[in-house]
């Protein structure tokens, strides 16, 4: 696609994350502007969320500045943001996704990062607001700030009117902080009964737990003279208990010699705008159906739990558990999804319980994932937390009289702080997680450092396949078939490689899972039958008729146009179909219906063999043949390895003389796979079996190789009598 498509696909993208933005967030704008005004507005504040999430290095603070142009469009309800956060947390990756290769952990983290900068930036903007809102009252305590000063100096009468009329609080203290005065609208700030006043105590007794470290420094410094004034936010105890917060501006008054001698306290009440920070904070750092912590704030506490102690200096230790229940997908899809949020709740509120120390902090991350952190653990206590939540939800949730089971699997990561960052730590506890799953389910799993590289390494193969595919980094070796009467070479079969220019040369065993669940095991099945073609029309233009065998995938068989591409490939090559033998596995067509066998019956039709490729494995109807297109059974290594030495075990004898003579009377060859010594050979020629291969007749190599058989033992055996087929 180019530069002006690509550009067209994020303009879309952003219109679309915006319209979904508007739609979620216009009923709660408090002024009179249309949802098509207000999405005009959202787009460019999108394209903001979407410039910092791809944005390298990783700077979330152009997101404080999104917060705060919300406010500005008028969204001050505070049920706004939880809204705004919602969409940005559901959406913002899914629809404006970094344009390069980025960890999808690395994406989510970011994400939240940049939701907390929102919330941060909005709340600052809705502070400033509220504070621009009493702008009137702050100007009269300023105004009795300054007549004040003026009135000390010059009339006591005029300082009194302005001191007693002033609409916020107002103090005097002398530079002891001996108390001097307080006006009406300080009393009633406080709560006091009529007529009781403050003056007489000392201002160093109004001490609160919350007070900032900085204030009482602040305050020596204004009493010492070595300021003139400072602004703060502190809170006191009301009359009756409760908590008053004020912001506090105090100014030194000095005599006519430049001496300090009082200090001026102007008050206002900012209570309310407290709450309401707080009711913010909490919105954007819980999760709204659980009231669990979210996932912002708990990477604010992975995060900090990484970082060497502030006191110490020295790295903490730190155990994370990454909860996924099992089977959740069920519960949604039979029951619906308010049944599913309600069996949320029920498990958030185990889980909950399961924290009982202050160290622990139990988050949802999202869906049916829930993590909980233990800072500074002791030795085992992880693993004691994860056990603790597997027991909190053995017992089933009872919802409107029906008892729902609950599962969950569950990795536990534990580690020093300062060895992972926070997205390494939560992508090994989710690898870990799934090696729970793959275990059963139902358990936790220790993280190990093995099983992620193996991990990473997988997924990095899985990234590259497409790439790999395309620069040409596959190749083919082939093995021959050999015929076991005369020991003639009758084919090869061709078997990819990868080679990777980090990890080398790479068997079918380690891509083709990762291909088969890509999908991109069709466009390399293709390449690999052409190649394989080819070669086959080059072996045959030089006077070998050899046949050649390419292995078909599952997802190949499934393949709508496995026909009509076989046939083209092999009339591009002008090879006759006999000369190609297709290998499916035999638990590929167990309990295959008849419109999944048709693609190989039409091949067959046409000439194609077809052979039955690991017979054996899959223990299925031997009577099963006889409807199958096949002409040829491979017979898996597993039957053989008895006969490798002398005397041959009599119940594998058995077996494959049972095998072969089924196969014959059927009209199927019988194909042996996985010979390694001459003994071996010996015996399946006696037993009847028509061609073989493996590593005693050649190893697999280039093409120009395939005469070249060894004919040497591959497997050690003991010294023994000459063997002998019964």
């Amino acid at each position: 696609m180019g530069t002006t498509g690509r550009a067209a696909v994020r303009d879309d993208r952003l219109q679309r994350f915006a319209a979904i933005w508007s739609r979620a967030v216009h009923p709660t704008v408090t002024a009179a502007v249309s949802r098509a005004e207000f999405e005009r507005s959202l787009v460019p504040l999108a394209g903001v969320l979407r410039d910092a999430l791809h944005a390298r290095p990783f700077d979330p603070r152009p997101a404080h500045d999104v917060g705060a142009a919300l406010v500005g469009a008028h969204c001050t309800d505070p049920a706004a943001l939880p809204l705004i956060l919602g969409v940005i947390d559901a959406y913002l990756v899914l629809y404006l996704p970094p344009e390069h290769p980025m960890p999808a952990e690395e994406s989510r983290a970011r994400c939240s990062r940049l939701q907390h900068a929102v919330a941060a930036g909005f709340a600052r903007a809705l502070g400033e607001r509220t504070r621009a809102e009493q702008q009137a009252l702050t100007g009269a305590a300023r105004a009795a700030q300054a007549e004040a000063e003026r009135a000390l100096h010059a009339s006591e009468t005029g300082f009194r009117a302005v001191f007693e009329k002033s609409p916020v609080g107002v103090g005097i203290a002398d530079t002891e902080g001996r108390i001097l005065d307080v006006n009406e609208a300080l009393v009633r700030m406080f709560g006091s009964p009529e007529g009781t006043r403050a003056t007489g105590r000392n201002a160093g007794e109004f001490v609160h737990p919350e007070d900032a470290p900085e204030f009482w420094t602040l305050y020596r410094e204004l009493v010492r003279g070595d300021r003139d004034h400072y602004r703060i936010e502190k809170p006191y105890y009301r009359s009756d208990g409760s908590v008053l917060w004020t912001e506090m501006s105090v100014t030194l008054l000095r005599d006519a010699a430049g001496q300090p001698q009082y200090q001026l306290a102007i008050m206002e009440d900012i209570t309310e705008r407290r709450r309401l920070h707080e009711r913010l904070r909490y919105q954007a750092t819980h999760d709204p159906l659980t009231e669990l912590p979210n996932r912002t704030l708990f990477f604010e506490r992975l995060d900090g739990a990484l970082r060497p102690s502030p006191d110490t200096g020295t790295p903490g230790r730190f155990g994370l558990c990454y909860l996924d229940l099992d089977g959740f997908k069920a519960v949604n899809d039979s029951l619906g999804h308010t049944v599913g949020d309600r069996l949320l709740v029920a498990v958030a509120d185990r889980l909950r319980a399961c924290a009982t120390s202050p160290r622990e902090l139990v988050a949802r991350l999202g869906g049916d994932e829930f993590v909980a952190l233990v800072h500074d653990p002791a030795p085992g206590e992880a693993p004691a937390l994860a056990r603790r939540m597997l027991t909190a939800l053995a017992d089933p949730v009872r919802l409107d009289d029906r008892d729902l089971s609950v599962r969950a699997s569950i990795g536990v990561v534990e580690g020093a702080a300062g060895e992972l960052e926070a997205a390494e730590v939560l992508r090994s506890a989710d690898i870990t997680m799934y090696r729970a799953k793959a275990a059963g389910g139902n358990r936790y799993e220790l993280a190990d450092a093995d099983s992620d590289a193996r991990v990473i390494v997988r997924h990095g193969l899985t990234t590259r396949l497409p790439a790999a595919l395309d620069n040409g980094e596959f190749f083919i070796e082939y093995q021959p078939l050999v015929r076991l009467d005369d020991g003639t070479v009758r084919g090869a079969e061709a078997l990819v490689r990868w080679l990777h220019p980090v990890h080398g040369v790479l068997g079918p065993d380690r891509f083709i899972p990762l291909a088969e669940s890509t999908g991109l095991i069709v466009p390399l099945g293709r390449w690999v039958l052409e190649q394989a073609v080819r070669q086959a029309r080059a072996w045959h233009a030089a006077d070998h008729p050899f046949r050649v065998n390419v292995n078909l995938s599952p997802s190949q068989l499934r393949h709508p146009a496995l026909v009509a591409d076989t046939v083209a490939v092999l009339s591009g090559a002008g090879l006759d179909p006999s000369a190609l033998c297709l290998e499916v596995t035999e638990n590929a067509l167990i309990g295959a219906d008849e419109a999944e066998l048709r693609p190989l019956r039409q091949l067959a039709d046409l000439g194609v063999d077809i052979a039955l490729d690991d017979f054996g494995t899959g223990y299925s109807n031997l009577s099963y043949l006889r409807r199958l297109p096949v002409s040829t059974l491979k017979l898996d290594r597993s039957f053989t390895r008895g006969m490798q030495c002398a005397p041959a075990d009599p119940v594998d004898v058995k077996i494959v003389e049972g095998i072969v003579s089924l196969a014959h009377t059927l009209d199927l060859s019988v194909t042996v796979e996985g010979v390694e010594t001459g003994t071996q050979a010996d015996h399946l020629r006696l037993l009847g079996c028509d061609t073989a291969q493996g590593w005693y007749y050649a190893r697999p190599g280039p093409p120009d190789r395939l005469h070249a058989l060894s004919l040497a033992d591959a497997a050690a055996c003991p010294a023994a009598a000459p063997p002998a087929v019964s």
